[in-house]
């Protein structure tokens, strides 16, 4: 078993079978302010990551491992995914609404009011095979100028929304969170989770024919003041929560926590990559690092 100074915890031993990769963590880049929103493009072999308060994107190239500015400035971008076009869907937090990057560049917005209000600060998003999106937004990018700019919810709360793909009317999905923030689907597509930081929960919704979801349940939950930010599934049906400062937590697919990744910063997001998707991008306050693992990631939830 790995020593207390090892990379892995393993707290189950269902977790041991995840412990057989890289032994310590890589850094790939150390110059952001706050760093989120990883997303690894495999057809270039390059990675865009969210700098928030510097209010770019970066991108880091798998080849020669150089770093450049991908877009800036990029609105407070959080979290990055694509469409099954492979466009970019971004959740800007500064212009609070989401967005569409087209094949030529030009930036289509997808959503930036419900119900005749602004959003408050959209955060992470997930593009189902058919065009459907789920998008979470709490209030993190109004609470001050720091990744956003201050201002006060028109909407009075923090909820979960989907983007009708036939219509592209901005409809409510989830409510009752305190501060929604990872969203991602089921390998099968059938449920959606979505993080709650401020409650520091993961909660589990049954997707509907029609795209609602049900009243959903608590898939699980965080003690001793750990809170969540994004999250991620392997092709084994483990899901990976970013836990901030307690690191990488895995979760077994009956909602037990099997084992932590240790990392020497606040961790915000973690997405899967590389040639073979066994490699695991960690944006981590100012660095993106990456471990090469022995699981894979779900193609589904990259």
């Amino acid at each position: 078993m790995p020593g207390s100074d090892s990379l892995y915890e393993i707290l189950d031993d269902r977790f041991r079978p995840c412990t057989n990769g890289d032994s310590r963590l890589e850094v790939l880049y150390d110059g952001c302010r706050w760093a989120e929103g990883p997303l690894y493009l495999p057809a270039w072999r390059q990675l865009i990551w969210s700098d928030i308060p510097n209010d770019r994107l970066l991108r880091w190239d798998e080849a020669t491992g150089t770093v450049g500015v991908f877009r800036t400035p990029a609105g407070n971008t959080n979290g990055n995914t694509v469409d099954a076009q492979g466009r970019l869907v971004s959740c800007e937090q500064g212009n609070r609404r989401v967005t569409r990057t087209e094949p030529d560049g030009t930036v289509t917005v997808l959503a930036e009011r419900y119900q005749g209000k602004r959003l408050n600060s959209p955060n992470d998003s997930v593009v189902r095979s058919d065009g459907t999106i789920w998008f979470s937004d709490p209030d993190f990018g109004i609470l001050s100028d720091y990744e956003g700019h201050r201002a006060e919810s028109e909407i009075g709360a923090c909820h979960v929304y989907r983007i009708d793909p036939a219509t592209g009317e901005v409809c409510l999905a989830a409510d009752g969170l305190d501060g929604p923030n990872g969203v991602i689907l089921s390998a099968d597509e059938q449920r959606l989770y979505v993080s709650d930081s401020r409650a520091a929960r993961i909660h589990e919704y049954d997707i509907h024919a029609d795209g609602t979801l049900s009243d959903g349940k608590v898939f699980a939950e965080a003690r001793g003041g750990v809170h969540f930010d994004n999250i991620r599934f392997d092709d084994e049906g483990r899901l990976w929560a970013a836990a901030l400062d307690d690191g990488i937590h895995c979760y077994d697919p009956d909602g037990t926590l099997i084992g932590r990744i240790r990392v020497p910063d606040r961790v915000a997001n973690v997405t899967f990559g590389g040639p073979k998707g066994n490699r695991m991008f960690v944006a981590a306050t100012t660095s993106l690092y990456s471990l090469v693992m022995s699981v894979t990631g779900c193609v589904r939830g990259a």
